[in-house]
Formats: C-alpha cells, sequence, structure tokens
C-alpha cells in the first residue's frame, strides 16, 4: 500500500467540524487527519447574538429564502388573531406531533 500525503489548510471550528482551504486532490476512500495547531494562531472571537442573526439572515437571502414583508406579516398575524381557538389549537397540534415522535 502507498501512502500519498498533501498538506491542506483548514479551520477547526468551536463545534468540532473542520473547513478545509481548497478541496484536497485525493481519491475518496479513508484517510488519516492530523491537526497541529497554527503559531501565533488567535482563536475566533465569539459571535454575538445580533451579528450572528445578521449572517444567518444574509446566508438565508442569498440561498433564495423568502422573508414576509411587513404587509405579509401584518396579514399573518390578523390570521392567527381572527379566530381566537386558533393558538391554543396550534399548541395542541404541536404537543401531538411532540407525543407522536416520542412514541416512534
Amino acid at each position: 500500500m502507498s501512502l500519498q500525503e498533501i498538506v491542506v489548510a483548514g479551520t477547526l471550528k468551536s463545534d468540532g467540524t473542520l473547513e478545509l482551504d481548497q478541496k484536497p486532490n485525493l481519491t475518496p476512500g479513508p484517510v488519516t487527519v492530523v491537526l497541529r495547531q497554527e503559531v501565533g494562531a488567535t482563536p475566533p472571537v465569539e459571535e454575538g447574538w445580533w451579528p450572528y442573526m445578521q449572517r444567518v439572515r444574509a446566508e438565508r437571502e442569498a440561498a433564495g429564502y423568502h422573508f414576509m414583508n411587513e404587509m405579509e406579516m401584518e396579514a399573518h398575524m390578523q390570521w392567527v388573531r381572527d379566530d381566537e381557538d386558533r393558538i391554543d389549537r396550534i399548541y395542541r397540534e404541536m404537543d401531538m406531533e411532540k407525543r407522536r415522535q416520542e412514541n416512534v
């Protein structure tokens, strides 16, 4: 068995996943990963809640996700308010779905 070794830079994320800076030029199959902390590397700054929300919104907009505009949101809120029992029914449906999934 011959060994082919390449070096690819990347970033270890806080959730333990590894993001490579480029696609490795190897055939698919088992590999061994050796991690070496770069000297002088500073850990990434934890993202606050507002920058996180802005980043996620931008990513979803770029992916074509539809966000309600003000008129659509107002119409939705009016739909929810039109029927006093609607919210209670929604909560019951959510509870029934949760129980169904727990029993699967």
